[in-house]
C-alpha cells in the first residue's frame, strides 16, 4: 500500500473542483494523455472517463471508475487496463486555510495485484510525488489565491448600472 500527501495552497473546493472536472485529469494524473467522459456525470459514483497512455510508438488505453464519492472528503477510484486495476483513494482534509491531500493506492489484479511488493510500492510513491505535486499546480494556477487588499469589484448603485444622481 503507498500512501503520501501534499499540503495545497489553497481551499478544499478548489481542489475538489479541478477532481470533479474530467477533461483536467491528464494535467494531473501521472502517465495519461487524452482523456474524456466515458459514463455518467464524473465524479458521481459509478461514472467513469476514459484515458490514453503513451508508451513509445503505442498507446494503452484505460479507464476509471469512481467507487466512493463523498464531497468534501473522500474520492475513490479504480483505473484499469490491460494490466489490471487499482484502487487509488483521495483524501481531501481542510488544513487553515489550506487543504491536505491524502492519496492511497493498491493494486487489486492483475500484473501489478501478482508482483505486489516494496519495490512497486516505492514506484507507486514515486508516481504519486509527482502526481499531487501536478495536482497542486494545477490547482492553484486555476484559482488564484486573493492577496490582502484585493477588493471586490464596484458594484452599480442602480438596476441600470449607472450611478445614481442626487
Amino acid at each position: 500500500m503507498a500512501i503520501r500527501y501534499q499540503l495545497i495552497e489553497r481551499a478544499p473546493a478548489d481542489v475538489w473542483s479541478v477532481l470533479a472536472n474530467p477533461y483536467r485529469y491528464a494535467d494531473w494524473v501521472v502517465g495519461t494523455a487524452e482523456t474524456a467522459p466515458r459514463e455518467g456525470d464524473w465524479p458521481e459514483l459509478g461514472s467513469s472517463l476514459s484515458y490514453t497512455v503513451p508508451l513509445g510508438p503505442k498507446v494503452a488505453r484505460g479507464y476509471t471508475v469512481v467507487r466512493r464519492y463523498d464531497p468534501p472528503e473522500h474520492l475513490e477510484l479504480e483505473a484499469r487496463s490491460t494490466l489490471g486495476s487499482a484502487r487509488i483513494a483521495f483524501e481531501i482534509r481542510p488544513w487553515g486555510e489550506n487543504t491536505l491531500v491524502i492519496v492511497d493506492e493498491h493494486p487489486l489484479s492483475g500484473l501489478g495485484d501478482r508482483l505486489h511488493n516494496t519495490l512497486l510500492d516505492a514506484a507507486i510513491q514515486l508516481r504519486h510525488r509527482g502526481m499531487l505535486a501536478r495536482l497542486a499546480r494545477v490547482v492553484e494556477e486555476t484559482h488564484p489565491r486573493k492577496r490582502p487588499g484585493d477588493t471586490a469589484p464596484p458594484t452599480p448603485s442602480s438596476p441600470t448600472g449607472e450611478a445614481g444622481h442626487d
